[in-house]
């Protein structure tokens, strides 16, 4: 079977085309653009204007992938939340033309449970197999910053997510007030770096101390508004040497991934899970992986290129929600396929 996949949550405009046989995946084909300047100048995803640029990369997309292949597949996956809505509706209009037309099931996808599919994508041919649950799961992006018990594909409990902005986000943020340009992770992490390698970054981190929020809470929620005002205030009407930007750079990546590790950390001891998935885009944070695999081994990322959003991801998980009820989307439909954009889809709720 081959599978079409969409994905438009957010500012990545992907296709990707799969094949599956015997439960063993290839990628044939994988389309992506991204809107990044676009947004740098707003400082975040200015959603109309991805909106409009989904609609006109998906045409664009998919005839990069029709010069090499037919679209001879056998379901169509798309992005149905959670994410921005206007994105979605663009990739879920899109996907209805095209499943239509074509005359083959619509499967819509749970985003976050695209990411965590993610990291069983490497390379050009794998699988999913020999696994045993219950697995956790650190979701960290842009959007969402959670931790997930994964008892089954398809059976989740949110043990605990972020109470305000997502982590993903307050990189976004800090590296504005730091004069970095979007998206702001990458820059703050680079900026990170080089002052962790300095020889001079004990002293001048002395100088520094941003808190680890919500870590005298013995749960698992998140909070990053408090370490974002901060460093706001530590910035405040003042001109920042580069040496001090680095440094700042330094103690936010400390501060919010020590929260991270600290949190996963307390519910690997509690919950014992078999495995650990940290998926997202700030799964491609060196310093966040190189702290996550001191308190356990036993640790699954996504390749860096696809901790971001990708369609790869969303061709999974539709291929596992067509395995888990064959026929919930009719092949022909006779009013549409109805589909809805659900921005704030939660992992384990029913999509509609």
């Amino acid at each position: 079977m081959r599978i079409l996949a969409i994905e438009s949550s957010a500012d990545d405009t992907a296709i990707a085309l799969l094949e599956v046989k015997r439960g063993k995946f290839t990628i044939l084909a994988h389309e992506k653009t991204s809107q990044a300047k676009l947004h740098e100048k707003y400082g975040g995803i200015y959603p109309n204007l991805a909106k409009n640029e989904h609609i006109k990369n998906l045409p664009k997309l998919l005839k990069k992938i029709t010069a090499r292949f037919n679209l001879a597949v056998g379901l169509i996956a798309v992005t149905t939340g959670p994410g921005l809505e206007p994105c979605l509706w663009a990739g879920i209009t899109f996907a209805e033309d095209l499943a239509q037309k074509l005359g083959v099931p619509l499967i819509p996808v749970n985003h976050m449970e695209g990411h965590i599919l993610s990291v069983f994508a490497h390379g050009k041919q794998f699988s999913i197999s020999n696994l045993q649950f219950p697995i956790l799961s650190l979701l960290v992006s842009g959007g969402h910053t959670e931790l997930v018990l994964v008892k089954g594909w398809g059976k989740y409990k949110i043990l605990g997510r972020t109470l305000d902005d997502a982590v993903g986000e307050a990189f976004d943020k800090v590296a504005r007030m730091l004069g970095l340009p979007y998206p702001g992770g990458p820059q703050i992490s680079a900026l990170a770096e080089i002052a962790r390698k300095s020889s001079d970054t004990p002293r001048t981190h002395a100088e520094i101390r941003l808190p680890r929020p919500m870590l005298k809470h013995k749960n698992f929620d998140f909070s990053f508004a408090g370490l974002k005002t901060a460093v706001y205030y530590l910035t405040k009407g003042k001109k920042l040497t580069p040496s001090k930007t680095a440094e700042l750079a330094l103690e936010f990546e400390n501060a919010a991934i020590e929260t991270l590790t600290t949190k996963t950390f307390w519910a690997l001891q509690k919950h014992k899970p078999k495995a650990l998935i940290v998926a997202g885009g700030v799964a491609a944070n060196q310093h966040l992986r190189k702290e996550i695999k001191k308190i356990t081994k036993n640790v699954l990322f996504p390749s860096p290129e696809l901790a971001t959003d990708n369609a790869i991801m969303i061709g999974l998980a539709g291929y596992w929600e067509h395995l888990r009820n064959p026929k919930k989307k009719p092949a022909r439909p006779a009013g549409g396929f109805k589909i809805r954009a659900m921005g704030s889809l939660k992992l384990g709720e029913m999509i509609k």
